[in-house]
């Protein structure tokens, strides 16, 4: 069974980044392939790892679900349902050289989307005996946890900027993981975009306060907002730059 990272935060402060490196990182370890889900309604995990997403899960969900109630349905004759499905979410995966990527999209619209929930949750079921890896970005709110679509998580990357409303943010997270009964064998925090690399003693004394476990400091480096501007995948940054440096050490202290 795949080892399932599950990376969320509060929402700006750059915990889609940090994934993309993740992501990428493993791959030069050839821990690959990974699958990297996208589980963020805000998807943009594709730009940060510079691929292309022609649908989504979701679009997949609501077409199944109109076709439920459309007698002109789109669904070719002879298949059923279940197949139709299988056939559409396969074809949904993204594949690159060290990851494949299966963006989400919107959790929900109009009409029911039990039984679609049902079959995405046996795709990643399916899924996770064929990766060695599963790193999922994540709503701030776990939605995609909490629901039980995914069965089980090993490592839980919580990611806040210096600010103590991001730790506390963190914080609920943590706990919320904990009343969803997942016991991931580790879980921690990541501090992105510190000035300098180095936190203050507000910011420690409420990461100490919300009972985490920091995981690492990341530099603010304006190197990425400059490529984010230009449209640069992330995962281009150069080899030398402080936030991969930054990464690459917390993933070696994880021992994934």
């Amino acid at each position: 069974m795949a080892h399932v990272i599950a990376v969320a935060g509060k929402g700006g402060v750059g915990k889609t980044t940090l994934c993309g490196l993740l992501i990428q990182y493993l791959g030069e370890l050839k821990k690959g392939p990974v699958l990297a889900v996208d589980a963020d309604a805000n998807s943009n995990l594709n730009e940060v790892l510079g691929v292309e997403v022609e649908t989504t899960l979701g679009d997949i969900r609501e077409d199944i679900a109109r076709a439920e109630m459309d007698k002109n349905s789109k669904i070719p004759s002879g298949m059923t349902k279940a197949d139709y499905a299988e056939f559409k979410f396969n074809s949904a995966l993204v594949e690159d050289d060290d990851f494949d990527l299966l963006v989400m999209g919107r959790t929900q619209g109009k009409g029911c989307y039990c039984y679609v929930n049902g079959l995405l949750q046996a795709q990643l079921a399916k899924y996770q005996n064929a990766y060695p890896y599963i790193v999922v970005d994540n709503e701030a709110g776990m939605e995609h946890i909490s629901r039980g679509v995914l069965p089980s998580m090993q490592t839980a990357v919580l990611v806040s900027d210096c600010s103590r409303r991001g730790v506390q943010a963190v914080g609920r997270i943590a706990k919320l993981i904990e009343e969803c009964g997942m016991k991931p064998q580790t879980m921690g925090l990541i501090v992105n975009r510190a000035p300098g690399g180095v936190l203050n003693e507000g910011t420690k004394e409420e990461i100490e306060k919300q009972g985490l476990t920091l995981l690492g400091v990341v530099p603010q480096d304006e190197t990425v907002f400059e490529y984010d501007c230009d449209g640069k995948p992330t995962v281009e940054l150069p080899d030398d730059s402080p936030v991969k440096a930054a990464l690459r050490e917390i993933v070696d202290n994880l021992h994934l």
